[in-house]
């Protein structure tokens, strides 16, 4: 079946709740919703969005996990003509605020499970948004209602919702308004505001049924918070084609075979540490999860053995690397895993990050933004119908991020790359380049010669000062001997000065490795002297 009409995000939804209502939708645990019923739910849900907040609602932040206030006030803000924004509870309170005071949320649905974090998100701010609450009353909340500095914004709960009418007539949206708000982490230390626009996920949409060709049949995976977009991909992906699209709990996230047998999952995509992660536990075998047709990793790199071994475990799929920050919606290059000539195209024993998606323009340039030579490396940009329009409400980080050449807006991704086989290859981030001994190296070299020696995972840092390399590795019983193996391919003043080993490297609420937790790891176990120097 064909991606379903109209260009504005959430119109698959309502289109295959008239097609075919009573395919399922959506799974969370043992409870299945059709089309019709996420449809009419969150038609009911928008319209006391607009009651509450004005016939228009800019913003819509989702305060939810998991749960079916999370997708169903999605797809709510969506149809109420709002922009949603995703929160996470597990984030700090003062973070969360931070992201509610700058995006300037209208209304807030909010689950029970992040009911504890609502009073003192509402605290103070300057205006308070209109309060829903789908699974709970307002009474079970002390102080939501009458308590000091929570402001007199309404709040509707599971009864008002459960009494309101659908909202017949949806208020429009152009292709020019935001969809989606997310923020990511700022140099600065505080959160920045990315509006991905109806158009910006309309073009990544499209572009990937063309190349996926979904169909009512599959199931896709949804293992990542919504604060991360590739929630994005699994969520329209599966409404946009009549899909299922399906929340793995995060406990079976280590363990996922059972649940996609279960469930007949078709498609999965996750950042790459989860499914290194399974290879470190072993667990990964061959043959292992016979129901996938596409296997999807993206947002960091993909190492080699990983691809191997899950090609292995899902021999009837097709493995692809999707590389795209952010500001440029989900993904803007892709590769194809081929077990015959990928091995010999890796740089730093991970994948190619591969080709721009149709309609994309790339540029590589050096620090004055001037083209480099061809097959030289430089920063990668990015201009086309998926770029962003810029931060939030921030002019100035946005002229530092984004320039103007030949009429069009291109995005400075900071990452490096070069052109080799006829493939983008990334070769690092301009920040994680650094200089040791008056050389200029590239801390993922590093990185991927621990692999090589040993490591299942492996962090180089510039710690404690900025001349010292350290690295932090997981699968290894000793670290020291790894980093001598790496020497082998290392010339000396790339050896790390300094090695440790943990069980599990953390990772951040969207399974990315967590940089900032390992430095104060290290910092930590620099006050009780038992890291392993060489």
């Amino acid at each position: 079946m064909a991606a379903a009409p109209g260009r504005r995000l959430g119109a698959g939804l309502l289109h295959h709740a008239t097609a075919r209502p009573d395919g399922i939708a959506l799974t969370i645990g043992p409870r299945e919703y059709s089309y019709e019923e996420v449809a009419h739910t969150a038609r009911r849900w928008a319209s006391l969005l607009v009651e509450a907040a004005g016939p228009r609602p800019r913003r819509v932040g989702v305060l939810a996990s998991r749960s079916e206030a999370a997708y169903l006030g999605v797809a709510a803000a969506l149809f109420a003509g709002a922009a949603f924004v995703p929160l996470n509870r597990n984030l700090p309170v003062r973070r969360t605020r931070t992201m509610l005071e700058q995006s300037d949320v209208d209304a807030l649905i909010v689950d029970e499970a992040s009911l504890p974090q609502l009073p003192a998100l509402l605290r103070g701010l300057p205006r308070r948004p209109a309060v829903l609450l789908p699974d709970s009353l307002r009474v079970d909340i002390p102080g939501l209602v009458d308590g000091p500095d929570l402001g007199d914004g309404p709040v509707l709960d599971a009864a008002d919702l459960a009494a309101a009418a659908p909202l017949e007539q949806l208020p429009g949206a152009g292709p020019d308004d935001p969809a989606y708000v997310l923020f990511t982490s700022g140099s600065t230390g505080e959160p920045k505001g990315v509006p991905v626009t109806h158009a910006n996920v309309r073009s990544f949409l499209d572009t990937n049924q063309d190349r996926y060709r979904l169909t009512p049949d599959d199931r896709l995976t949804q293992i990542g918070d919504q604060t991360f977009d590739l929630s994005v991909f699994d969520l329209f992906m599966a409404w946009d084609n009549g899909a299922r699209v399906c929340a793995v709990d995060p406990s079976e996230v280590l363990a996922p075979f059972s649940y996609l047998e279960r469930n007949g999952i078709t498609v999965w995509f996750s950042v790459p540490s989860v499914a290194a992660a399974l290879r470190k536990r072993g667990v990964l075998t061959p043959g292992s999860m016979p129901t996938l047709r596409w296997s999807l990793f993206c947002g960091e790199a993909l190492p080699r053995a990983t691809a191997e071994a899950w090609q292995a475990a899902a021999p009837a799929s097709t493995v692809e690397n999707l590389y795209g920050p952010t500001e440029l919606t989900i993904a803007c290059t892709v590769y194809r895993w081929d077990p015959r000539t990928s091995p010999a195209q890796c740089v730093h024993d991970n994948l190619p990050i591969g080709q721009p998606y149709p309609g994309l323009q790339t540029l590589i340039v050096d620090e004055d933004l001037m083209p480099v030579a061809d097959g030289a490396t430089g920063e990668l940009c990015v201009a086309g119908p998926q770029t962003t329009p810029g931060y939030w409400r921030a002019p100035e980080l946005t002229a530092e991020r984004f320039f103007a050449r030949e009429g069009r807006t291109y995005y400075r991704t900071g990452d490096l790359v070069r052109r080799q086989h006829g493939q983008l290859v990334c070769i690092g981030r301009n920040d994680q380049q650094v200089k040791v001994e008056g050389y200029r190296i590239e801390l993922g070299e590093i990185e991927a010669a621990l692999r090589r020696s040993g490591a299942v995972e492996a962090v180089c840092l510039m710690w404690p000062d900025p001349a010292t390399i350290t690295a932090v590795m997981s699968g290894v019983t000793d670290p020291a001997a790894v980093a001598d193996a790496s020497a082998d391919s290392l010339p000396p003043y790339m050896v790390p000065a300094s090695v440790h080993a943990l069980e599990t490297l953390p990772v951040n609420a969207n399974g990315k490795v967590d940089r900032t937790a390992l430095r104060r790891w290290l910092d930590d176990r620099a006050a009780r002297p038992q890291r392993v120097e060489r």
